[in-house]
């Protein structure tokens, strides 16, 4: 990486700043998911190289505006790991994931409440984010007893959005956003990832759709061309297809 900055290195590399790195950090990180999905271990190989790279290439960065190398970051990750992992590097033994979720809670509690939100980070997807943050809630004790409850806030949300969806577009926004952040807080007692499910909605979506081009492909026909109907009576074959 010193090599790719340098000036005998590459033009490209040498352009990069911290801000024009962040699509491709996201990109690789996004890439890496995908093959922890298809489950072939050789891509996964691959792709954690090329997100290793970007945070060498990161590191290489920060290196060079004096403020840390790749080598102190490494121990930085390495002590914080053996702090918050007495039970393994210390006396206090523990024998249960249960048991380390609470010890490790407990441990964030015992620090000032103020910034309890500020550790989730900025930029992570809506969803995601809505699920992390109901999930810090609950460890300060703030979260419905009940899944009915949920469902009922729920039931609740959706009335508000649909009575003033055709007269107040501006506030529906807003109603949406309500029930979309009340959709992650039920999925996290239904103890389900919403980042996750939405994803696998998606995967199905795009299957089924590409296999209804492929039908109006060989039918010689046009997908504009289509009525709702014809669109509906295909879809279920689709589906019926368990695509």
């Amino acid at each position: 990486m010193a090599r790719l900055r340098s000036e005998e290195g590459c033009p490209w590399d040498r352009a990069q700043t911290l801000e024009s790195l962040k699509t491709f950090l996201l990109e690789e990180t996004y890439e890496v998911l995908d093959a922890i999905e298809g489950g072939d271990p050789a891509h996964l190989k691959e792709e954690l190289g090329d997100l290793l790279f970007q945070i060498v290439f990161q590191a290489r960065l920060a290196e060079e505006a004096g403020w840390f190398t790749l080598e102190e970051v490494a121990d930085g990750i390495h002590e914080k790991m053996v702090v918050r992992h007495p039970h393994v590097f210390g006396e206090n033994r523990l024998n249960t994931p249960a048991e380390v979720l609470e010890r490790w809670e407990g441990r964030k509690h015992s620090k000032s409440q103020d910034g309890f939100l500020k550790g989730i980070p900025e930029q992570l997807p809506g969803l995601l984010k809505a699920y992390r943050i109901t999930d810090r809630a609950r460890q300060l004790g703030f979260d419905w007893e009940k899944t009915e409850d949920i469902k009922a806030k729920l039931r609740e949300e959706m009335e508000e959005f649909l009575e003033i969806f055709d007269t107040d577009r501006k506030k529906a926004k807003e109603e949406l956003g309500d029930i979309l952040f009340t959709l992650a807080n039920l999925a996290r007692h239904f103890e389900t990832d919403p980042e996750d499910a939405l994803q696998k909605t998606n995967r199905k979506f795009i299957s089924r759709f590409t296999s209804i081009l492929r039908t109006l492909k060989e039918q010689g026909r046009e997908p504009k061309s289509l009525s709702l109907d014809e669109w509906d009576v295909l879809w279920i074959m689709a589906k019926d297809e368990g695509k």
